[in-house]
């Protein structure tokens, strides 16, 4: 009857047990403690399986943090090589001297051949009233036909006037060179300004020049603009798209008129570190 009423889930029948025995270690100290071990286990390892099924989240997150405060801001450098510069106190070349003669010589001019002159004296005024006036005298005959002759020749014709739309490619010869507004530094200004580095170009690591020229017309435009040696990565589409959107230069000029002119010009790219 005893035996009926003890909780087998409590920690009565321990005692009942244990009666009369070492309750110190062993056996009854396990069995005591046994809910507390439980309710510790569980705590563990519901907390390892949260760690390990979130650990691939809060590893992202960290990697994540660490490469954003890793990134640099990346600016663009673009360097323009200017064309030769033209030194003033360059001499103009010597003009060629004909050889000397050997033999001393003497001008002969040709003789002039003169018709006789023969003195003629001007037509009376009767004569004049039964003849017409003419280059020279004439017997007319009645029954002659009477011919009306007009100015001859086809006067006095204008001159064609003749485009010169040659190409000059001697920058350094020309009377007055092409200039961009406000002076070639201006021109700088604006393409570091307008050029924007490509994505594929930044990504890839890709560095370098683009040789480019294009031709500036009487009017200042920019045309026949090519691509000289390429780079790749989107950095030859990117300097054409800033030339042919650059401002009208001053037109380079040649015997007083207006003339086209290639111009040659390298445009780099670089990261900066």
């Amino acid at each position: 009857m005893l035996g009926s009423k003890i909780d087998l889930f409590g920690n009565e029948w321990l005692d009942v047990v244990f009666d009369k025995k070492n309750k110190s270690y062993g056996a009854y100290m396990l069995r005591r403690q046994s809910d507390s071990d439980t309710v510790k286990a569980l705590f563990i390892a519901g907390t390892l399986f949260i760690l390990l099924f979130l650990s691939p989240r809060i590893i992202s997150l960290i990697k994540g943090s660490s490469s954003v405060e890793d990134v640099q801001e990346q600016k663009v450098a673009v360097t323009i090589q200017p064309p030769p510069a033209v030194d003033p106190k360059t001499p103009p070349p010597a003009a060629v001297e004909p050889p000397k003669a050997k033999e001393n010589t003497l001008k002969f001019p040709p003789p002039i051949v003169v018709d006789k002159v023969v003195n003629e004296d001007p037509p009376q005024i009767k004569e004049l009233e039964v003849a017409t006036p003419g280059q020279k005298t004439i017997v007319g005959e009645p029954d002659g036909e009477i011919v009306v002759t007009g100015p001859t020749g086809e006067g006095v014709k204008r001159a064609a006037m003749v485009e010169d739309n040659t190409i000059h490619t001697e920058f350094a010869a020309l009377e007055v060179q092409p200039m961009f507004p406000g002076g070639i530094n201006k021109f700088y200004a604006y393409l570091s300004k307008a050029i924007r580095y490509p994505a594929m170009a930044q990504e890839n690591g890709v560095q370098g020049k683009v040789f480019m020229s294009f031709i500036i017309e009487k009017d200042g435009s920019l045309t026949d603009i090519k691509v000289e040696r390429k780079l790749g990565a989107g950095t030859d589409e990117e300097a054409i798209r800033v030339l042919k959107a650059s401002p009208h230069w001053l037109p380079g000029i040649q015997n007083g008129n207006k003339v086209r002119v290639k111009y040659n010009i390298p445009i780099s790219f670089a990261l900066s570190q």
